[in-house]
């Protein structure tokens, strides 16, 4: 499992001081750039050398709990499923021991050239099989 605290700003909430759930979303895409960073792999690298990307294709959102400003959101990062091109990860925002948020998120490896997917490369399958965490997981049909 991954993890890392973030905080919630001024500018991610509305004016009630109540965490705005876009500003979520895009919390949440740092906190996936900071994952593949921790692998090895920086997102610049990605796109730049290896001319690669891993956009969302799905994304399922529970909220439970409201965020409010000054909050220190703790993101927890799964990887619950890797295919040959596709990444099933799930998330879990909290606020201390209070939940706020979860997600179930598919990202797929995609090609910037052709922007069709692509298998992931070795050296990344590797680190994120590194990071599993359901057994037998690997699904090569997706």
């Amino acid at each position: 499992m991954f993890t890392i605290t973030k905080p919630l700003r001024f500018g991610d909430c509305d004016p009630s001081g109540i965490a705005y759930f876009p500003s979520y979303l895009n919390i949440l895409v740092g906190v996936l750039e900071d994952f593949f960073a921790s692998l090895g792999f920086p997102w610049r690298a990605m796109n730049e050398v290896r001319r690669m990307s891993v956009p969302t294709v799905r994304l399922d959102l529970t909220f439970q709990n409201p965020g409010f400003q000054g909050d220190a959101l703790d993101f927890a990062l799964s990887v619950r499923a890797i295919g040959r091109s596709s990444l099933d990860l799930e998330h879990t925002v909290s606020r201390g021991d209070t939940v706020l948020w979860s997600a179930r998120h598919r990202i797929v490896a995609t090609s910037l050239d052709t922007n069709r997917s692509l298998a992931w490369p070795e050296d990344i399958r590797a680190a994120l099989t590194h990071h599993l965490e359901t057994p037998h997981a690997h699904d090569p049909a997706t």
